[in-house]
């Protein structure tokens, strides 16, 4: 599972406008719509322009200071897991939106035997789908995460 085909989907336009938009349901269908179906096994990554932001505060918050950026929505996990998605991904710090209150996507997609990846960057380099993701991660115990390296083959 840590080996896998990569999709990506772009809602960087819609998170110019909305710091804390997601990825949608429909937005998924759209997908599979114009470039076939995902990949069994894959990893779905959210590709929203968020990781030219890292050096700023403007990455985890708006301008009142509250945190604003770009997630999965509950109704696109859900599509997911009727799926063979292993996992999904983000280019922010979290795979909820930042206005999450509730954790929707990390209590329903975690807690069904799936991983989430947050932070990942250069995403704007890689095709949409082709790629590989490679997943460098430690065995953890006890904990809610830790570092990986992740590579995207081409």
């Amino acid at each position: 599972k840590l080996v896998a085909p990569l999709v990506i989907i772009d809602i960087t336009d819609r998170a110019r406008e909305d710091a804390n938009s997601t990825i949608e349901a429909a937005d998924i269908e759209r997908w599979i719509s114009t470039n076939g179906e995902i990949p069994a096994g894959a990893v779905v990554a959210l590709r929203s322009g968020w990781a030219t932001k890292v050096k700023s505060p403007a990455f985890r918050n708006d301008d009142a200071g509250k945190f604003a950026f770009p997630g999965f929505s509950k109704s696109a996990t859900d599509l997911l897991l009727e799926r063979d998605t292993v996992a999904i991904g983000v280019d922010t710090l979290s795979l909820d939106p930042g206005n999450s209150a509730d954790f929707a996507v990390h209590n329903s997609w975690l807690p069904a035997g799936r991983y989430g990846i947050e932070g990942l960057n250069n995403l704007e380099a890689l095709p949409i789908k082709g790629a590989t993701i490679v997943v460098g991660a430690p065995t953890h115990r006890s904990g809610t995460g830790g570092p990986a390296r992740i590579l995207a083959l081409v």
